[in-house]
């Protein structure tokens, strides 16, 4: 036995065209309803009019009280006239004028029971049930004599019969054509969606790089499809998202897991040697031990470097607070020295001899003269201003240091770094991302927007074109320059960035070979 719902239409144009048939149908059962109804009333009226123009015969009252009116000829009244009378005392009598068939209405034999009023006509069923109705019309005669006269409403149900089985055909017959004909319209109709069904399938079959078609943007189906258009341009642009994102994924962790392959295997090369050969000398003994805490010193320091940038790519900066971007840099430069006693390291003012007039450093000229003596300020005869920016401090001094460090680095001993600080408007060298050379992550500043600048220059070998467009990517390392250095994890710059970043800045760099390196930091200025 099959369920309720399965008869129900399940296409779309199965039931417009179930509807509309339906619809044509009760609006064609609706006009005969009506027309049956106005054509019986108005047949009926003409009865009634019929009923209060009769006029009894002459003498029938006379020929009634004499009781010779059964001597009338049948045919006395005009048509199917019958007329019928009840006496004084109230009593129908047998004596009626008219023809005798077929029978007549259904009349009481008291007149006390004759729900009829005189002048208003009414309509009795036939005598025995058997033929039409008639409508009748009762009047008082004289000597309180009351007449009824009657006409059979058989031409009035005859007229509604042929006119009821008319509509019954013109409904079947309309019912038929909205069937078929509607069909093949709302096929027509349909025939855009069909396609944006059928391409629906190829997308669903995996091909994704498909639109769905739009004829007229001006309709239902065409503003369903920009809409579906619209969809799947973001759908497919969240899919290369995430397809990216798995494929920097994958990366990132072949790179983390390459990182730390290599101090793990020095500490376990080291471990077992102290397992396996107990006697050996103190001598080897404690460099071995020397090797595993430095290679533990380097996994410690990569996975701290790993939660950062984790902790950077997704939560902002908390801490936002006045920050002198001056003292921050005096502070980097005093730690840099120590560490790197063999490099010059100065402080200027941002414009300062050397530098371009819109603070765009690059390596067209150089850091920029220096001290003559190690890790002293030289403001070139400017005045150095203090500079404030809203962020957190020890992250800033990070990005410093880190900029410092690396600028050391890859420098020979002797070279000169040169520090600038100071603020300008984005916009031209500052902030901009057109020039030739330059490199840079996280969004351009606006044009024209107060920023605070601070540049690291060195007077160094600089850097090979295809080494900068990666310098910002983790775990990417130009080599150092010197040969005897152990290379870093690759991760400084990328957390440098991601800083910066974090705190609405973005981070530059111009360099080339031969002609030094200028990394700049620009960060929104206090307003």
């Amino acid at each position: 036995m099959s369920r309720p719902g399965r008869l129900r239409p399940r296409s779309l144009r199965s039931r417009l065209v179930l509807i509309a048939g339906l619809l044509a149908t009760g609006a064609v059962a609706l006009c005969q309803l009506a027309g049956l109804v106005v054509l019986r009333s108005w047949l009926t009226d003409q009865v009634d009019e019929r009923l209060a123009g009769f006029r009894p015969p002459p003498g029938m009252y006379e020929d009634l009280a004499d009781g010779s009116l059964s001597h009338r000829a049948p045919d006395v009244l005009p048509s199917d006239y019958r007329v019928f009378f009840y006496s004084p005392r109230g009593d129908l009598l047998k004596d009626a004028l008219g023809r005798t068939s077929p029978a007549g209405p259904t009349l009481p034999d008291r007149s006390a029971d004759l729900e009829l009023s005189d002048g208003r006509p009414a309509t009795v069923p036939a005598d025995g049930g058997d033929g039409a109705d008639w409508r009748v019309l009762a009047s008082s005669g004289p000597g309180q004599v009351r007449s009824v006269v009657a006409l059979p409403l058989d031409t009035v149900d005859g007229a509604t019969a042929k006119l009821l089985w008319f509509g019954v055909g013109l409904g079947t017959l309309a019912a038929g054509g909205v069937v078929l004909l509607g069909n093949a319209a709302v096929r027509l109709g349909l025939r855009p969606l069909t396609r944006v069904e059928r391409t629906a399938e190829h997308i669903t079959a995996g091909d994704l790089e498909l639109n769905v078609p739009v004829a007229d943007a001006d309709t239902e189906v065409g503003r369903l499809g920009l809409a579906l258009n619209t969809m799947l341009d973001r759908l497919r642009s969240a899919l290369r998202r995430a397809e990216d994102s798995e494929r920097r994924m994958r990366r990132f962790m072949a790179d983390a897991g390459h990182e730390l392959r290599t101090p793990l295997t020095a500490i376990q090369g080291f471990a077992e040697l102290l397992v396996d050969q107990p006697g050996m000398t103190g001598g080897r003994r404690r460099e071995a031990h020397s090797r595993i805490v430095h290679n533990a010193d380097r996994m410690s320091r990569l996975v701290d470097d790993l939660f950062l940038l984790a902790k950077l790519g997704h939560a902002p900066v908390r801490r936002r607070e006045r920050v002198d971007l001056l003292s921050l840099c005096a502070d980097a430069i005093a730690g840099t020295a120590v560490r790197h006693p063999d490099r010059h390291i100065g402080l200027q003012p941002l414009g300062g001899p050397g530098t371009g007039a819109d603070c765009g450093t690059g390596p067209d000229h150089g850091p920029g003269p220096g001290p003559d003596h190690d890790h002293e300020e030289d403001d070139g005869g400017q005045d150095l201003d203090v500079v404030e920016a809203l962020g957190d401090g020890h992250q800033l001094a990070q990005i410093l240091g880190n900029l410092l460090s690396n600028a050391c680095a890859h420098t020979p001993a002797g070279s000169r770094v040169v520090v600038r600080v100071g603020a300008a408007r984005a916009g031209g060298e500052t902030g901009g991302t057109d020039r030739p050379g330059r490199v840079g992550a996280g969004r351009p500043m606006p044009y024209g927007a107060a920023v605070c600048v601070v540049e690291v220059a060195d007077d160094g070998p600089g850097i090979a074109p295809d080494d900068a467009r990666h310098v910002f990517s983790r775990f990417y390392r130009a080599g150092p320059r010197d040969p005897d250095r152990v290379a870093g994890s690759g991760l400084g710059l990328a957390i440098a960035s991601a800083i910066a970043e974090a705190h609405d800045g973005r981070l530059e760099l111009d360099g080339r070979p031969g002609g030094g390196c200028v990394f700049r930091l620009l960060l929104p200025a206090v307003g």
